[in-house]
C-alpha cells in the first residue's frame, strides 16, 4: 500500500502550524498538503518553509470554506497517489498531531476510516451543535457517532470512493460521516490525547459555533460540493 498523504485545511494558522507539521513529520507520510483558505498571515509561507506542498484555495481575506478547502486538497492528494490511504487534520492540534498514527494503523480490509475522538473539553461552548449532528446522524442511521464534528480522519481509497462529495463549510465532516454510514461505513472512532485551541465562551467563539452549526444544518439537509 503506498505511504499515506495528508490534507490540512488552514486558515491563519502560523502560529501552530510549525508543530503541527513537525508532528506529522514523525508519521510516516509520503506528502502534507496544507490547503491555505485565504490566510492573511504567514500561513503559507510557513508551511513551504517545513516542506508541506500548498495549494491556495482562495484570495488573502476573502471569506473561507473548510470544506472546499477540503476538497481541493483530497483531489490534489488522489490525482498525485490514487491507491494511497489519506490522513485529514487540523492545523491547529500542535504536538499532539503525532497521535494521529494511530488513526493510519487502524485501517484496513474491515475499517476503511477511523476518527479521532479529542477527550473531553475543559473549555469550549456548550455542545449544541455536536448533539444536533448526534442526534440526526443517529435519528437517520442508527448509529450514535461520538465525534461527528472531528476533522482528524483517515481513509481508505474505499471509503473516499462511497462518498459523494463533501458538504461545504464547517460541515464537511458531519457530511462525510452520514455519508460513510449511509453507505454502510461505519467509521472506527479512536480516543486519543488529541489538543487543539478551544474557541470559548466569547463572541468570536459563538460566531464561530453559530457559522458551524448553519454549516452541519446544510450538510444534513444534503448540500455537497461535487467531486
Amino acid at each position: 500500500m503506498p505511504r499515506p498523504v495528508a490534507v490540512i485545511a488552514a486558515r491563519n494558522e502560523q502560529d501552530l502550524l510549525p508543530q503541527t507539521l513537525r508532528a506529522l513529520s514523525s508519521i510516516p507520510l509520503a506528502l502534507i498538503l496544507v490547503v491555505d483558505d485565504g490566510s492573511t498571515d504567514a500561513t503559507a509561507a510557513t508551511a513551504r518553509t517545513l516542506g508541506a506542498q500548498v495549494l491556495p484555495a482562495a484570495p488573502p481575506d476573502s471569506p473561507g470554506d473548510k470544506g472546499r478547502a477540503l476538497r481541493l486538497g483530497i483531489l490534489h492528494a488522489r490525482k498525485i497517489s490514487p491507491e494511497a490511504p489519506l490522513l485529514l487534520a487540523d492545523a491547529d492540534l500542535g504536538a499532539s498531531a503525532r497521535h494521529l498514527s494511530s488513526l493510519l494503523a487502524a485501517l484496513g480490509p474491515d475499517t476503511p476510516a477511523a476518527v479521532a475522538a479529542f477527550p473531553p473539553a475543559t473549555r469550549g461552548g456548550f455542545g449544541l451543535v455536536k448533539r444536533l449532528a448526534r442526534y440526526e446522524i443517529s435519528r437517520r442511521t442508527g448509529h450514535h457517532p461520538a465525534e461527528p464534528l472531528s476533522g482528524q480522519r483517515a481513509l481508505l481509497p474505499a471509503a473516499l470512493d462511497s462518498l459523494p462529495g463533501l458538504a461545504p463549510g464547517f460541515g464537511a465532516e458531519t457530511g462525510m460521516t452520514l455519508d460513510l454510514l449511509v453507505a454502510g461505513i461505519v467509521p472506527a472512532e479512536l480516543p486519543l490525547p488529541l489538543h487543539h485551541r478551544p474557541t470559548g465562551k466569547t463572541p468570536a467563539g459563538f460566531l464561530h459555533r453559530a457559522r458551524q452549526g448553519r454549516d452541519v444544518l446544510r450538510a444534513l439537509r444534503g448540500e455537497r460540493l461535487p467531486w
